[in-house]
């Protein structure tokens, strides 16, 4: 006999819900939502304002005395926003945004593992049957292409 009623409320481990969801439960998050949403808005407009290599490394951050906190990856990154700063104040002024201006900031996004060197082996066998095939051919970038890696790959043996 379990001292739990089976009407309980409790059924297990609770599936993960959306921030906003979550935010908009009380009012005692009001604040906190209406900066999430705000910054979400920024983003979009600087997603379609910026160029891709742009847009994908520049966090916006809150608005505060009528300047947009811009937080760039890296440096060259900021060098760029801060020649694109009087277009993008004017395009985002032109969107309905209160700005007098922006402050460019560098913070440094993770930095990524390298990517593993490549560790396709060919058999000996298989490196043999390309130079054939390579030989079999007539000239061309593609019969090139193969002697040059059947040739590799009988070195390594």
């Amino acid at each position: 006999m379990s001292r739990f009623s089976p009407f309980s409320r409790s059924t297990g481990p609770r599936a993960p819900q959306p921030l906003a969801e979550v935010l908009r439960r009380t009012d005692a998050f009001a604040p906190l939502r209406a900066g999430v949403e705000q910054i979400a808005a920024i983003q979009r407009d600087l997603d379609a304002l910026l160029p891709d290599y742009l847009a994908a490394s520049v966090e916006p951050g809150f608005i505060k005395d009528g300047k947009l906190a811009l937080f760039a990856g890296h440096n060259a990154l900021a060098a760029r926003l801060r020649h694109l700063e009087p277009r993008l104040v004017a395009d985002l002024q032109a969107r309905g945004w209160p700005l007098d201006g922006v402050r460019i900031r560098v913070r440094p996004q993770a930095v990524k593992e390298p990517t593993p060197p490549k560790e396709a082996r060919m058999t000996p066998a298989g490196a043999a049957a390309l130079m054939a095939l390579s030989e079999s051919m007539a000239p061309s970038p593609l019969q090139a292409a193969l002697a040059k890696m059947a040739a590799r790959h009988i070195k390594k043996r």
